[in-house]
């Protein structure tokens, strides 16, 4: 039969009281007491052990070519060689409100950790009074006090340390998720970088295209005149010139729309970097020299993966936490108390009372509360480890992932290259023998088609290489110091903050 449908505490208390006479033996005894819970308070808890996981030995995706530097890759946007790009994001680091949110978490989770540890020392209360009575026709009295209260919880089945061990934990996990916040920040400051670069690219390559375009409906529009051509090819050109132009609007509506979504990812309203965006410049490019390291120590690197073990280990501790609170529990307290009919003599002649309480609290019946409350702990515990597990096996996939994209998208890219430059060449000598009325319109009509497609795509395929490596880098969990600080400010003036004119 089990016992635990009522709620029912049972108490034994040993008190001891003294009356002396003078103060100084009253603060004697309370300073003391003082001393002694402080004394006895226990040691630290052990860290729990890390936990393991079982992991690849290599990466099943490795590119031979990517050899060189293992350093750091804390500030990886600098391995782009873009100055600006490193600015945007060093100042995304220091005024993106979701950074700045998750700053303000860890500090909440900083300030809880001291509060739980709190939980440990013995506490310490002062107290003053004054009081004016009468009785009857008698003069009115005049009595003042003063006193001092102490009290201690020993933690002796260590309810109070298994608190302040998932706090601490938790705090380590709030400097995970800040590194992880950074990390993505990053990555997002810098594929919003190159989509910005990559669309004035592409309005580049349509507009030089429109051009030549333009220059082939002049054309065919005097051999019209001159009889040499039919009104078919003149619309045929036309219909292409305007295709043509109907695709720059789309780019500089991208364009506007990623300076926006830049501009507040930097801590700034929409407007404030068209002015220093405004001119195109190259897509960044990362030097083919990142050596990967092995999947166990991506995974040690990677903040989300941190995140995750340590609110394991929280989730460990609040089990034991609660575990220990079906226990009894020990408290000491301690108080003195200075009565005088005036001010002045508190300090010398005053009456002086102090009592020192021992007690301990037994849980008889609970209805299953504290029971019911390990067992939920112990749930918690194994959604903590699930979601771990999960966390990881993500990790792996992004890199591996990363990894596949980062080799297809080079092979990809050097094929279109390829492509373009014939391309370039056969719409080149297409437009010269057409001049001379030497080939059909329809070969340069596919000619020019040809040469914009494969240029577009020699720029997006361009784009996706530099998007690769950012994702392989976020993979990596690049962007973070693992120490919890934020990534040192990259080497660059002050920071993009300007307002179009």
């Amino acid at each position: 039969m089990r016992f635990d449908s009522w709620p029912l505490h049972g108490r034994v208390g040993v008190e001891r009281r003294a009356i002396a006479v003078r103060g100084v033996r009253g603060a004697a005894l309370l300073s003391g007491l003082t001393l002694a819970l402080s004394g006895c308070a226990p040691l630290s808890p052990q860290r729990a052990p890390a936990l393991s996981f079982d992991v690849p030995a290599a990466w099943s995706q490795v590119d031979p070519s990517a050899v060189g530097d293992t350093s750091s890759l804390a500030q990886w946007w600098l391995r782009l060689r873009d100055p600006l790009l490193a600015q945007l994001v060093s100042q995304a680091m220091q005024s993106n409100t979701t950074v700045v949110s998750a700053q303000a978490a860890l500090r909440q989770a900083r300030a809880l950790r001291d509060v739980a540890g709190a939980g440990l020392v013995p506490t310490l209360d002062g107290s003053a009074s004054v009081q004016r009575s009468r009785s009857g026709g008698a003069s009115a009295s005049n009595s003042f006090g003063a006193g001092l209260d102490a009290s201690w919880e020993l933690d002796v089945f260590g309810a109070n340390r298994s608190a302040l061990q998932a706090s601490e934990a938790s705090l380590r996990a709030s400097g995970a998720t800040l590194g992880d916040v950074q990390v993505s920040i990053a990555a997002e400051v810098a594929l919003d970088y190159i989509t910005l670069r990559s669309a004035q690219a592409r309005l580049a390559i349509a507009t030089d295209n429109l051009a030549s375009q333009q220059e082939i409906l002049q054309i065919t529009q005097w051999r019209l005149q001159a009889g040499l051509v039919s009104s078919l090819e003149t619309e045929q050109a036309r219909a292409s010139t305007e295709q043509t132009a109907a695709q720059l609007p789309a780019f500089q509506t991208s364009i506007d729309q990623t300076m926006h979504a830049l501009a507040v990812l930097t801590g700034q309203p929409p407007a404030a970097l068209w002015t220093v965006l405004a001119a195109a410049a190259p897509v960044p490019q990362a030097a083919d020299e990142l050596a990967l390291s092995i999947p166990a120590e991506t995974l040690r690197q990677r903040p989300d993966v941190r995140a995750a073990e340590h609110q394991v280990m929280a989730a460990m501790a609040r089990v034991s936490q609660a575990q220990a609170q079906t226990m009894p529990s020990f408290r000491l307290t301690g108080s003195v108390g200075l009565n005088a009919l005036t001010l002045a003599s508190l300090g010398n002649g005053a009456s002086i009372a102090s009592a020192l309480l021992a007690g301990v609290a037994v849980p008889l019946f609970d209805g299953g509360a504290l029971r019911a409350q390990v067992r939920a702990q112990q749930a918690a515990l194994e959604q903590a480890n699930s979601s771990y597990q999960g966390t990881v096996l993500t990790a792996l996939k992004d890199v591996e992932d990363a990894l596949i994209a980062l080799r297809g998208d080079r092979e990809r890219l050097l094929r279109l290259q390829q492509a373009a430059e014939a391309a370039g060449n056969a719409a080149l000598m297409a437009s010269q023998r057409f001049t001379s009325g030497l080939v059909d319109f329809q070969v340069v009509l596919e000619t020019q088609r040809t040469r914009l497609s494969t240029q577009d795509s020699v720029a997006n395929a361009s784009a996706d290489v530099s998007a690769d490596h950012v994702r392989l880098y976020k993979a990596l969990g690049g962007g973070w110091q693992p120490d919890g600080g934020d990534p040192p400010p990259a080497a660059t003036a002050d920071p993009v903050r300007t307002s179009p004119s």
